[in-house]
């Protein structure tokens, strides 16, 4: 069963990302050739009144084909005139953006059906403290966290990121943090606040450490899962530029196997809320990491097209063509070395 969900959510993700890019341009008047989901060989094909849909054997990617997307700018005065290379350059741009688009906006609905589920809200304002967690004479209860070490606050997710992220010590050993809260109406800065972990491994940093919960009703659950989808998408884009830094390595990224054994974990062990966190996760993963300038993603592509609109002629379609190539094929050989990483962590152990 927990199989069947993993798969059913990347199946979700992958649809409604290529569902953007399809129905943004059946708005723009582009001929939309095929709708394909999954990789590989083709399993069911079927014929519409102008776009053929295709399902392919492996449910790990998908695709939406337009008429002369790979076109170039001086095509034949009779090509069809609703081929993508036809249309306006911000239309362009609309047809590109709109697949991460969906996937950030399925990121913030489950977000919020994770904070209808869950048992409380949590605030960033404290409660209360364990007893040798914090030093008393910095932060006090009712305090409003609104930065951690120069970081500003969404959510106490982005409390959390900070507190176990940090690899700051002092002579003693504990951690200290620099913080910015409002305390009684004022903002204060609170340099080298210490902390003593209550719980540490090899993964994760626990701290004795509580917040108010805030009231669920509409506004405050649409509020709060705007604030932790903007977190989410934040910390996805720190992790990694702290990969490039050299702070994590291949061995820390998950592929497909990876992912579906995370989704599995959460269906078997933890509670619907945990779930939908780690839903929405992979999900706004999905649309920021689209949005990077890779090339064969679609933020290379629209970087294509802002090149377009300054020059007012697009870049040579064989040297796009190549760009876009050469980006793929680096992924997919990321893709084979990640996958084989799961299956060694699978076959050891090494997700627990």
């Amino acid at each position: 069963m927990a199989i069947v969900i993993a798969i059913l959510v990347f199946c979700v993700i992958i649809v409604l990302h290529e569902l953007g890019h399809f129905f943004a341009a059946k708005l723009c008047g582009i001929y939309v050739k095929e709708f394909a989901f999954g990789m590989g060989p083709i399993i069911l094909r079927k014929k519409g009144k102008e776009t053929e849909y295709v399902i392919r054997a492996l449910p790990i990617g998908g695709s939406c084909s337009f008429e002369g997307e790979n076109g170039g700018y001086e095509d034949d005065i009779d090509a069809n005139p609703r081929a993508f290379n036809r249309k306006p350059v911000w239309q362009r741009m609309i047809v590109i953006l709109a697949g991460p688009l969906m996937n950030l906006i399925l990121g913030f609905i489950v977000v919020c059906i994770s904070l209808v589920s869950a048992k409380n809200i949590a605030s960033t304002t404290i409660v209360g403290f364990g007893s040798e967690s914090v030093s008393s004479n910095y932060l006090m209860k009712d305090d409003e966290i609104l930065s951690v070490d120069g970081l500003p606050i969404f959510s106490i997710q982005d409390v959390t990121y900070k507190l176990q992220s940090s690899d700051r010590k002092n002579d003693a050993g504990n951690f200290v943090f620099d913080f910015v809260v409002r305390r009684n109406g004022e903002k204060i800065t609170l340099k080298d606040v210490e902390f003593k972990p209550i719980e540490e491994d090899s993964t994760s940093i626990y701290f004795d450490f509580y917040v108010y919960p805030i009231e669920k009703n509409f506004k405050n659950i649409v509020v709060e899962g705007f604030r932790e989808g903007c977190t989410t998408a934040r910390i996805i884009i720190m992790s990694l530029i702290d990969m490039l830094r050299g702070k994590y390595g291949l061995n820390d990224l998950s592929g497909p196997i990876g992912v579906g054994t995370v989704i599995s974990e959460a269906v078997s062990k933890y509670t619907f809320s945990d779930l939908m966190n780690v839903v929405s996760l992979i999900t706004i993963n999905v649309g920021v990491f689209n949005l990077i300038p890779i090339p064969a993603l679609d933020g290379a592509r629209f970087v294509f097209l802002i090149v377009e609109a300054i020059r007012g002629k697009p870049v040579k379609p064989e040297v796009e063509g190549m760009v876009h190539f050469v980006g793929f094929a680096l992924l997919m050989l990321l893709m084979v070395v990640v996958t084989f990483n799961d299956i060694v962590k699978l076959v050891t152990g090494g997700f627990n």
